[in-house]
């Protein structure tokens, strides 16, 4: 941690990653205990397999660490690591031949869109209804059931909160292509748990 002239402690990013470039392991270290939890989720939701994620966990950061002279700090070092989990769990996924969803690079409506059909929606909080824990395992089943383009859009947007300009770059898309896949992947997860609460004989929806 690096620490402020008023000495309480402050995250610098950019200071770690120059002491780690000159050699510095406990600076790398740091950044990898800051991100660490982060790239294992992100990599459990490519993959869907934790065996699988806590591999690309480290692959990626001694990926990192062995290329960490080709970070040109043109964007943030988080961006970068991000970028380097996501193509290792999606070699991953080609080694398992398993995923049958379409590749990363197959052509997408890059087109902001209108949504002309009807959503449900929830007109009270799923969350009074269901425990937290159940909850959470409800929402990952739904996201881990998107294709793979989305999943990983959505994972990196709405879960890793990276920026819309951050995921293009981190993914090789353009901005308009991740808007387009985010927002097909949240109208998705609508419709499937809209269908999920609704199996459940939850009566608490209404249409638009």
């Amino acid at each position: 941690m690096i620490e402020s002239s008023s000495g309480a402690g402050v995250f610098d990013e950019a200071a770690l990653v120059a002491r780690a470039k000159a050699g510095d392991q406990a600076a790398f270290a740091e950044l990898i205990s800051r991100y660490e939890r982060n790239i294992l989720r992100l990599a459990r939701n490519i993959t869907r397999n934790q065996e699988d994620a806590e591999d690309v966990l480290q692959d990626a950061f001694l990926k990192a660490y062995e290329h960490l002279d080709q970070f040109q700090g043109n964007s943030k070092f988080y961006t970068w690591i991000v970028r380097i989990a996501v193509n290792e769990s999606l070699m991953r996924l080609r080694k398992r031949k398993s995923d049958k969803t379409v590749s990363m690079d197959a052509p997408v409506e890059t087109g902001e869109e209108t949504v002309a059909r009807e959503i449900a929606v929830w007109e009270e909080n799923p969350e009074e209804r269901y425990g937290r824990e159940e909850l959470r395992a409800i929402l990952e089943k739904a996201v881990e059931s998107l294709a793979l383009p989305y999943r990983t859009v959505f994972a990196l947007r709405d879960i890793e909160e990276l920026s819309t300009e951050e995921t293009a770059a981190a993914l090789g898309l353009s901005v308009p292509a991740v808007k387009s896949r985010l927002l097909r992947a949240r109208l998705q997860l609508r419709d499937k748990l809209t269908r999920f609460f609704k199996r459940k004989g939850d009566d608490a929806f209404a249409y638009l």
